[in-house]
């Protein structure tokens, strides 16, 4: 035989309201951390506002700083042209000076030597270039008497030296050159030289018909 117990409904209705009463203070407290969660988000919310005014700010003062280094490579563009530009027009002002103190000096033979008549050589010089590869020449030939007749003649440039030791010579044209002028004539040029050449002398014969009518020669 099985005894039960029956609880009364007295305390039946006790442990209901006791289990309501907990369910209710359960959802106060959910309540109000559910209050407590949405002001974290309003918070967040702002500070993401915040945030995102700072970022553009920041974009901001990039863009300026972007602005002002490009302004500044094309300031530094341009002054590299521009000193480009000077250095080139400083060495044609070089040039032009070179050249002009070349004139100068090729006046300055053409002016008439006391004591001398017909025609003379003036200016013979030459240059080794490349290292001794090339030979640069210049001869001015002139007849320094005012009025003078018409030149008809021929002009002989001669190199001499030596190559691999031995005795060397060549002509700096292909034979005598024929010379016409009245008052001056100036000739120049550059010559590729053979290899293993020294040279040591340059000279130049002015002749008309079988005459010789001027002779010069230099030492490099």
């Amino acid at each position: 035989m099985a005894i039960r117990s029956r609880a009364s409904w007295p305390l039946r209705w006790a442990m209901a309201a006791l289990m309501l009463g907990f369910c209710a203070a359960i959802g106060l407290w959910a309540f109000e951390f559910g209050k407590g969660i949405a002001g974290l988000d309003s918070n967040a919310k702002e500070e993401l506002a915040q945030l995102k005014d700072e970022v553009v700010r920041l974009r901001d003062e990039r863009e300026k700083a972007q602005s002002i280094a490009n302004t500044s490579g094309s300031l530094l563009t341009a002054e590299k042209a521009a000193q480009e530009k000077l250095a080139v027009q400083v060495k044609l002002l070089e040039n032009e000076n070179r050249a002009l103190r070349d004139d100068l000096g090729f006046f300055e033979k053409l002016m008439p030597t006391s004591g001398v008549e017909g025609v003379s050589i003036r200016g013979l010089q030459a240059e080794l270039l490349g290292g001794g590869a090339q030979i640069k020449w210049q001869a001015l030939v002139i007849q320094p008497t005012k009025n003078a007749p018409e030149f008809n003649g021929k002009i002989e440039l001669m190199l001499g030296g030596t190559q691999s030791g031995k005795p060397w010579s060549m002509p700096l044209t292909n034979g005598a050159q024929s010379l016409q002028f009245r008052q001056y004539r100036r000739l120049e040029g550059v010559l590729d030289l053979p290899p293993q050449v020294v040279v040591k002398t340059l000279s130049a014969k002015v002749m008309e018909g079988s005459s010789t009518r001027a002779v010069q020669s230099i030492k490099l």
